[in-house]
């Protein structure tokens, strides 16, 4: 919401489990009361969902790519470079990075310190409120 006060309202997700998830339900949530707000997912290849065994997951998957705005395959299948390919691509059209970040290894770790190189205001979910914002 803040963000979209801000002015915000064209928003990007990886389609990962867990926060890329929530994330994008809080933007479709968003959606329904800001019509203008736009989900764009950028997806690392278009069998991602391959090896996921959680049918709830797969479930949720589904529901958030038909209700997306756009959807943009980083390649057709996975690759070893596909995530890597897709974080770097995410940051590279966008201007504000939100992440959950608690650790300084791993993927999160390394797009965060992308977006800080690439100049983006960088909003952590998992510090304290007052710790949010670092650059």
């Amino acid at each position: 919401m803040d963000l979209y006060l801000e002015g915000y309202n064209s928003f990007i997700c990886g389609g990962a489990m867990g926060f890329d998830t929530l994330a994008a339900e809080c933007v479709l949530a968003m959606k329904e009361r800001f019509p203008e707000i736009s989900l764009s997912l950028f997806l690392p290849c278009r069998d991602q969902t391959e090896k996921w065994d959680s049918l709830a997951s797969l479930k949720k998957y589904k529901e958030i790519l038909g209700a997306a705005d756009s959807v943009e395959y980083i390649s057709d299948f996975y690759t070893d470079t596909c995530m890597h390919d897709r974080n770097r691509h995410m940051v590279d059209s966008s201007s504000v990075c939100v992440a959950y970040l608690n650790s300084v290894k791993g993927g999160t770790a390394y797009t965060v310190k992308y977006a800080e190189k690439q100049g983006l205001r960088i909003i952590n979910l998992a510090k304290a409120p007052d710790q949010l914002y670092f650059s």
